[in-house]
């Protein structure tokens, strides 16, 4: 496994081997620990290349501390759903503003999610609901980060504080709270040693079975730990109960000697082992984030002042404290890090805003939610962890098209769409209209400006589908002088307004 590993580096047809491959948790962490940080890091970014992982680079905003007035709350959100970024609830928070305010914890959220579109992303939450804790929990100046390590768990032991009496009072909302969401985060560090940092082990397992039984993606959170057994350890629970994004955090809990190091393996690792291509971290120092956006990592968890969010990411030992406003500093550490997280030639903001979020949620309309990850067209699922949170959001039900898959072969039906087709853009959309199409037209070409995503495209399609799947060599001119119909794939709008102009006659779907 080292070998195809250490060629993965380097050679792009091996990292498509190696995604292929059976892979076991600890056989990839001792191919990966072998690696110089350079190499992991380089192999952590071949993984985030279009198809092998999730390309976007996005923040996630935790909006609340249970000390803000409601008021605040919801212009936090505001703010969040008005620059595109998801919003991470923080349970015990909102439970806590609700009551200051003489509102039910329910019916605070069922607000937020009425007044916003972006995904909500559900953490702190435990078998009974909501976790609940004391004042001086809750209220935590944030110790643990300001000392930075050698802490090994919370030094608060928050865990066993809580108000179990208290949560046991929600617990008739509990699914309802996970109804309004798109992802729900468990926390595995339990199992890495942490106990007094999050609930145990089963408590993980029954709200991962409730969140998969409504469709919610599942966000595994792990510490660093030593870098070896501890992330082990972590990986495996997580493949085990079946999650789409892993989460990792360092900070205080990254014990290994060489922690720069280790994230940027660990990152790596994550990329080429995690379900749904999506890899994040919810607390890392500055310097630890500035190796894992080098190394692949694709969302950063941070915050408005007052939550905790707030300084976990971005700061350092000394600088990390409760009242920092982490958001402003993460999108910079981002934009000097990260030129453009997709490879596009420039389409996609890094880190993403509204726009993506509505052409991904465009996407997934065009495509149909039943289609989408955890499904597979060939060797690959369709899309990654954002197509089934997307899909949980009203930036989903909102959005609007032309056309879909369904209605592209009820053109064949009609025999407006014959024998051959043009499909401009090798992604996720193409692969699905590709799979509707089979054995309805004799030939489908693909033409995407990126060679590498067609030549994956047009390998992957023709390994599954019985139509004929012939490359463009990204020339569009030569794609669209070929084919009887041309479909433009993408829904970026400005991108599908350029194609259309300079394709007359095409069909689009936004």
């Amino acid at each position: 496994m080292y070998d195809l590993v250490k060629e993965a580096v380097n050679d792009m047809d091996a990292a498509l081997e190696l995604s292929k491959s059976d892979k076991d948790v600890i056989t990839m962490a001792d191919a990966i620990s072998q690696l110089s940080r350079e190499d992991a890091m380089q192999l952590g970014m071949n993984f985030k290349k279009f198809p092998l992982g999730c390309d976007l680079t996005e923040i996630l905003v935790g909006t609340c501390a249970s000390d803000l007035d409601k008021i605040d709350l919801m212009g936090n959100c505001t703010v969040s759903d008005m620059i595109g970024a998801g919003i991470h609830v923080c349970a015990y928070a909102f439970a806590d503003i609700a009551e200051n305010f003489g509102m039910k914890p329910l019916d605070l959220i069922r607000e937020v999610r009425e007044c916003t579109d972006v995904p909500i992303d559900l953490d702190h939450f435990g078998k009974y609901g909501p976790m609940r804790f004391p004042k001086n929990i809750s209220g935590c100046s944030g110790q643990c980060y300001n000392q930075g390590p050698p802490f090994e768990e919370c030094p608060r032991g928050r865990i066993h504080s809580r108000l179990l009496e208290k949560e046991k009072e929600s617990l008739g909302d509990m699914e309802e709270w996970i109804k309004l969401s798109s992802s729900v985060a468990i926390n595995l560090t339990s199992a890495q040693g942490g106990e007094g940092h999050a609930a145990p082990l089963e408590e993980a397992e029954i709200v991962a079975d409730i969140a998969k039984k409504h469709g919610k993606g599942i966000e595994a959170i792990m510490f660093i730990g030593d870098g070896y057994d501890d992330l082990i350890t972590g990986f495996s629970e997580a493949l085990r109960l079946e999650s789409d994004v892993f989460v990792l955090e360092g900070g205080p809990f990254n014990l290994s000697a060489n922690r720069l190091d280790d994230f940027a393996r660990a990152v790596a690792m994550a990329r080429i082992m995690v379900p749904g291509k999506v890899v994040a971290t919810n607390g890392a120092y500055d310097d630890e984030c500035r190796v894992g956006l080098r190394s692949g990592l694709n969302a950063i968890i941070t915050g408005f002042p007052q939550n905790h969010h707030g300084y976990m990411c971005g700061y350092s030992p000394g600088t990390a404290r409760r009242g920092n406003f982490g958001l402003p500093r993460i999108i910079q550490i981002i934009r000097e890090e990260i030129n453009c997280g997709c490879g596009c030639g420039g389409e996609t903001n890094a880190p993403i805003g509204r726009g993506e979020l509505e052409a991904l949620a465009t996407s997934i309309k065009v495509v149909g939610p039943h289609n989408v990850y955890p499904n597979k067209i060939g060797d690959f699922p369709l899309g990654d962890a954002h197509w089934v949170c997307i899909a949980q959001s009203p930036l989903y039900v909102k959005a609007q098209v032309e056309n879909t898959v369904s209605d592209i072969v009820q053109m064949v039906d009609k025999g407006e769409i014959k024998d051959s087709v043009a499909l401009f853009g090798g992604r996720f959309v193409s692969w699905a209209m590709a799979q509707s199409l089979d054995g309805l037209v004799d030939q489908i070409i693909v033409s995407d400006a990126d060679p590498w995503v067609e030549k994956v495209t047009v390998d992957n399609l023709q390994s599954t589908l019985k139509t004929d799947i012939l490359p463009a060599n990204s020339n569009d001119n030569e794609a669209y002088n070929m084919a009887d119909t041309s479909i433009i794939s993408s829904t970026i709008p400005v991108l599908a307004r350029k194609l259309s102009k300079n394709l007359p006659g095409s069909v689009t779907l936004v």
